[in-house]
């Protein structure tokens, strides 16, 4: 791999702005994750300072279901980008 000081500035440039996006990406992740998770298996009125039993099972499944989900999300869309561009390609050259 290249060693970010090797690239040249629009390079590195670039390289930074995708390292924000997947950091801005990923706390969004988060931010919705917690919430969504946070609405379904905690009760709006606090009986305790603690989670529950209960509270914690449903949230370790709340957050394992969120985060498959957004792998195979993320899967299926890296798929429909190949076979996306798989297509221009062929029209591109059919064109030709």
């Amino acid at each position: 791999m290249m060693a970010a000081a090797q690239l040249k500035p629009a390079e590195q440039a670039k390289l930074q702005m995708m390292q924000e996006m997947e950091i801005e990406m990923m706390s969004d992740l988060y931010n919705r994750m917690t919430n969504a998770c946070h609405r379904k298996c905690i009760p709006p009125k606090y009986n305790d300072a603690e989670l529950g039993k209960g509270e914690n099972v449903c949230i370790d499944r709340c957050v394992a279901k969120f985060l498959d989900i957004h792998e195979r999300i993320g899967k299926k869309l890296t798929a429909m980008s190949v076979q996306d561009e798989d297509l221009m390609k062929k029209m591109g050259q059919e064109a030709k």
